[in-house]
């Protein structure tokens, strides 16, 4: 079959062209509701607005004034005035007495020189020029003493317990045994009788540091030997 349209009367050919116009025709259309929408009214009165705003959120920045304080108030005294009559007479009268003043001072010298005699006493010396003798004699006697009044306990014996008990104790001036302490001990029991036998101790001849009895001290060992 023959196609009796002329190329001229043929709009195909065209097709493309107004398939394009169509679209530039859209596209302004699109274009001209977008700026419609979007166009403010009064610009003016926005910025207008806007910087008032702005003007009223600024707080002014203050900055407190470092200013000392106030000295305080005087203060007030008042004076109170007894007025006396000249013919009242004044029976308190202040009496001095020599012989009060002078006993008080001389108890007090008194008691100063004991203290003083106490404190020297109190010092120990462990080594004099004349060291206490016992009976006479020097610590080997002491020695003999210990061994001829020791007592071993019957617990220490039945246990099998001996060893060396280190006893410390001092001579007093009067001569004496005090402050007895055991250093070093073994057995509680054994312990117990060296005590026991150093505080049974007659007096001692005090030991003299340049002529003055003093205290002495001692650290004596007492052995507890099984046989």
């Amino acid at each position: 079959m023959e196609v009796k349209k002329t190329d001229k009367a043929n709009l195909e050919k065209k097709r493309g062209m107004f398939l394009q116009l169509g679209y530039v025709i859209v596209l302004g259309l699109v274009l001209l509701a977008f700026e419609w929408g979007t166009r403010p009214g009064k610009i003016d009165s926005l910025g207008e607005l806007a910087d008032m705003d702005i003007e009223e959120e600024i707080i002014p920045i203050t900055r407190p004034k470092n200013e000392p304080p106030p000295p305080p108030p005087p203060v007030q005294t008042t004076d109170v005035i007894n007025i006396v009559d000249d013919d009242v007479e004044i029976e308190d009268e202040l009496i001095l007495d020599d012989t009060e003043t002078d006993q008080d001072e001389a108890i007090e010298i008194n008691e100063l020189e004991e203290e003083e005699e106490e404190i020297v006493e109190q010092e120990v010396f462990f080594v004099v020029e004349d060291m206490p003798l016992f009976q006479g004699k020097n610590k080997d006697a002491f020695r003999i003493y210990i061994q001829k009044n020791l007592k071993y306990p019957v617990i220490a014996q039945e246990n099998g317990v001996s060893g060396k008990v280190f006893v410390q104790f001092d001579i007093s001036p009067k001569g004496s045994v005090t402050n007895i302490v055991v250093v070093r001990g073994v057995d509680p029991s054994l312990d117990k009788e060296a005590v026991r036998v150093v505080k049974s101790s007659p007096k001692w001849t005090p030991g003299k540091q340049r002529g003055r009895p003093v205290n002495v001290r001692f650290t004596f060992p007492i052995v507890f030997q099984l046989q």
